[in-house]
């Protein structure tokens, strides 16, 4: 009886060989398709990051194009033997403002006084005397 249980163990030893040999065959392969399907993913992944990158690329001459492009018009006043860029009456009420310890504001109104030779603002609907800049 000894003999039949060892045996008995010497062949469920050898199944237990057997499957395990089958299972690392079995992880072996499943290793290679895991590896071959990452390798594809990465492939396609470079694909598109590259197609991205032209597209942006593209995007950003398009919107350089149209930058240069873009028609600017130029306001100017004259008045008594004097010329005044209103843009640059804007521009420098808006430096104004800033200087004097505020954030620089988006919008501005500009009153124009060519016969003063200044030109006040408000920022927000606020003004004061001291909000004016030279002409």
């Amino acid at each position: 009886m000894a003999e039949k249980k060892i045996a008995a163990d010497k062949k469920a030893e050898e199944a237990v060989k057997e499957v395990k040999a089958e299972v690392k065959a079995a992880a072996e392969k499943t290793g290679e398709a895991v590896k071959e399907t990452a390798k594809k993913a990465v492939k396609t992944a470079e694909k598109a990051v590259k197609t991205a990158a032209k597209a942006t690329k593209a995007k950003k001459e398009t919107v350089k194009k149209a930058v240069e492009t873009e028609i600017k018009d130029e306001v100017f006043v004259q008045f008594a033997g004097v010329e005044i860029n209103v843009e640059a009456v804007v521009a420098a009420a808006k430096a104004d403002y800033k200087a004097k310890g505020h954030r620089t504001p988006k919008t501005v109104s500009v009153y124009i006084k060519p016969e003063e030779g200044v030109a006040y603002y408000t920022v927000k609907g606020v003004g004061s005397e001291d909000y004016k800049v030279e002409l």
